[in-house]
């Protein structure tokens, strides 16, 4: 049995999250995102790539719902751990990039 603040809790969380968060139930989707960030940074320190993912799919949210401000920071987090870990080219800081042009976009900040 896999303790609570193991990764893959994360990971399941996250999971059912997306779920909530692709029909419609952001107030049912926030709290797992936010759950599983929490394990995941605990669990594999502030830096790791999951995190960022993590990261990522609480923006995600936020942008859903068009709450830019929230998404923005969580965004440029990922980027710079993206970066770090895994240096500028790779397909996941590109992502990055492109759900912050995206904000700019959906925004008008060309």
């Amino acid at each position: 049995m896999l303790r609570p603040d193991h990764p893959d809790v994360g990971t399941s969380l996250s999971i059912l999250a997306l779920l909530y968060k692709t029909q419609g139930q952001y107030a049912e989707a926030e709290p797992l995102f936010k759950r599983a960030l929490g394990i995941q940074e605990q669990a594999l320190g502030p830096d790791h790539p999951h995190v960022a993912t993590s990261l990522n799919n609480l923006a995600l949210l936020y942008y859903a719902q068009g709450q830019y401000a929230e998404a923005e920071p969580l965004y440029k987090r990922a980027l710079v751990i993206n970066e770090q870990a895994l240096g500028p080219d790779h397909p996941s800081v590109a992502m990055s990039l492109n759900n912050i042009a995206l904000i700019y976009y959906t925004q008008g900040r060309y």
